[in-house]
């Protein structure tokens, strides 16, 4: 399985962690400082993308020095570092498109790339989104049956309805079973779930579901 890490240039401390993904077939994207982040990490990035506003001229020839495929921008353009690097990802036909350096800094550029991912997911339901820091997965399941695996990383589990209601949602094998309820608009019902067992599942016909998952 392809995974793509696109890293973006939010605050460090907020990055997830990169370990498990180096045992794994993952390509690394760079977006604007987010390659200068990979790098100190010891990660050589398959790409990077962006209009480099944020790296002082040093930093810039560093990063430049250590790829091949480099994609420079100029500032003044409709797609943001992020999308630029999420566009990218896409071309390596992956089958889940992990991104970090998103939280913790700039409240707009948060916003901005959960706005993409929800767009991107829509566009292409094949592909598994996910925005990942130290503490936090979040991602949009589309109707359908969905099976969640325990991960100890992340113990609560959380669902919200983005945009509309989402309808007849059960939930399987979680500290707090629901059949065929809803969740509307609004609503923090649905917040801090726990998984029991191995794995648990949720299903619903109807709308868009925003799920959450993070450390105690």
């Amino acid at each position: 399985m392809t995974i793509v890490v696109v890293c973006a240039g939010g605050p460090k401390q907020e990055l997830c962690s990169f370990s498990s993904f180096q045992q794994q077939d993952v390509v690394f994207i760079g977006a604007d400082r987010g390659a200068l982040y990979l790098l100190e990490h010891g990660i050589t990035p398959h790409a990077i993308v962006g209009d480099f506003d944020s790296l002082t001229d040093e930093e810039y020839q560093f990063v430049m020095a250590q790829t091949n495929d480099q994609q420079r921008f100029q500032e003044e353009k409709n797609e943001t570092d992020t999308d630029l690097a999420l566009l990218k990802a896409y071309t390596y036909a992956p089958q889940e498109i992990v991104l970090t350096g998103v939280t913790g800094g700039r409240l707009d550029h948060y916003e901005a790339a959960v706005r993409s991912i929800y767009r991107l997911q829509k566009e292409h339901p094949q592909v598994e989104l996910k925005i990942i820091n130290h503490a936090n997965m979040l991602q949009f399941l589309l109707p359908g049956t969905h099976t969640i695996f325990a991960d100890d990383r992340y113990r609560y589990l959380s669902f919200f309805a983005h945009e509309e209601p989402i309808q007849d949602v059960t939930l399987r094998q979680v500290k707090y079973e629901t059949t065929n309820e809803e969740i509307s608009l609004g609503t923090s019902r649905f917040t801090s779930n726990e998984i029991i067992g191995t794995s648990g599942s949720i299903s619903f016909s109807h709308g868009i579901c925003l799920m959450i998952r993070s450390i105690d």
